[in-house]
């Protein structure tokens, strides 16, 4: 690792020894930070489900720690924060009919969900690609800090898969219909456009986050933030915003793809195919979820419908013929089934809603006011992750 273009290297760890290159998260705690690097560089950090029990393991340590005053989240080497979850081990997952999918999908969420409402700050550093479950980790922190190196984005709908670790959530309450945009066509998110999205609060230049994180250190969060924090750029899809509702606010996926087509703008187009390239089923699912999780009043009940909708994706055909074709055979040509939006019907896209019975996610609304709540579904985490291990 190294500090350029913002990939920060952890004081006190030097590069090359056995504790960089063998630790999938390398947990620090110095002047009065609680450090956290996601360190798989060659996978651009791809969580595991390691990675998820030990992330868990250190917020529940520095909980009550009053030498932790905050938390940072960075990734190793040059690339990115966060890559994403694992998708090849998914894929093999839904080949074989395993249940391993579904328990890290239950834990990451919980992590999600403790990360937003974790009583200390906890300031996560966007630099690079933060993809899926990267922005579940960093996203749902009260200090979101992105360079003109992000690159952000949800690319779920085109592995037949749908939008997860709260990000419904976070999507459905961008303004207008912007995160329904994001959402189906699987748009890249510029340092501007996330923080217009609500997916970032604060700009500073990669050069410059050494000196930050330096900064916050020696001093409190407002002061470090006061000094760096830059006008964040212009946002093009902010930009966009009213062709974008125009289209958008239509209530199904095929009203949507005719009224960017009717349209006559060459972006809107643009739109309407992006769209009709992902999964028929995933983008009807996701449009559906995004519409319900603004009814829901907080991220927990939205991970809860979230992880139905993961389960039954395990079980469908387009998540494995999806993650075959873009990832593992590369061809980019999957054989959606149904393959058109025409013929899912609303029976098909109700499956994904179907409750789990005694399997529900079960998270209780209120963890932003419920720290005791929050410190022990962080440390039945721990828990877990050491009974694994």
């Amino acid at each position: 690792m190294s500090e350029a273009n913002g990939a920060i290297e952890p004081s006190g760890v030097s590069a090359g020894t056995p504790e960089v290159t063998e630790a999938e998260v390398i947990v620090d705690k110095r002047d009065g930070l609680g450090l956290l690097t996601l360190n798989r560089p060659k996978a651009i950090n791809a969580l595991n489900h390691s990675m998820v029990h030990q992330l868990a393991a250190a917020l529940a340590e520095w909980f009550y720690d009053d030498e932790v005053r905050a938390v940072v989240l960075t990734g190793a080497g040059e690339r990115g924060l966060c890559a994403g979850g694992d998708i090849v081990s998914i894929y093999h997952d839904a080949q074989d009919g395993g249940d391993g999918s579904r328990e890290f999908w239950r834990d990451e969420y919980v992590l999600n969900a403790a990360i937003a409402s974790y009583p200390k700050p906890y300031v996560a550093i966007m630099d690079g690609i933060v993809m899926g479950g990267g922005v579940g980790v960093s996203a749902h922190g009260c200090v979101r800090i992105v360079t003109e190196r992000s690159m952000i984005g949800m690319p779920e709908a085109g592995i037949g898969f749908v939008l997860d670790v709260g990000g419904t959530y976070l999507l459905s309450r961008a303004p207008g219909e912007l995160g329904t945009h994001i959402a189906l066509t699987t748009a890249r998110l510029t340092a501007g456009d996330a923080i217009a999205c609500g997916l970032a609060d604060h700009f500073i230049p990669s050069g410059r986050v050494p000196a930050f994180l330096e900064a916050l250190a020696a001093g409190p969060l407002e002061r470090a933030l006061e000094e760096f924090t830059e006008p964040a750029p212009e946002s093009a899809l902010l930009a966009q915003r009213g062709w974008i509702g125009d289209a958008y606010s239509a209530d199904t996926v095929e009203e949507i793809v005719s009224r960017l087509r009717d349209s006559g703008i060459p972006a809107a187009l643009d739109a309407a195919e992006q769209i009709l390239t992902k999964s028929p089923t995933a983008a009807k699912v996701t449009l559906r979820s995004l519409r319900r999780s603004r009814d829901l009043g907080s991220l927990e009940e939205v991970l809860n419908q979230e992880y139905r909708v993961s389960s039954a994706c395990l079980d469908s055909h387009d998540l494995v013929e999806g993650i075959r074709a873009q990832v593992v055979e590369k061809d980019r040509n999957p054989a959606w089934s149904p393959a058109t939006l025409e013929e899912v019907t609303d029976e098909q896209v109700d499956r994904f809603f179907a409750g789990l019975g005694a399997s529900e996610l079960g998270l209780a609304p209120g963890g932003n006011t419920n720290s005791s709540h929050t410190l022990g579904n962080i440390q039945e985490l721990s828990s877990v992750g050491e009974g694994k291990s």
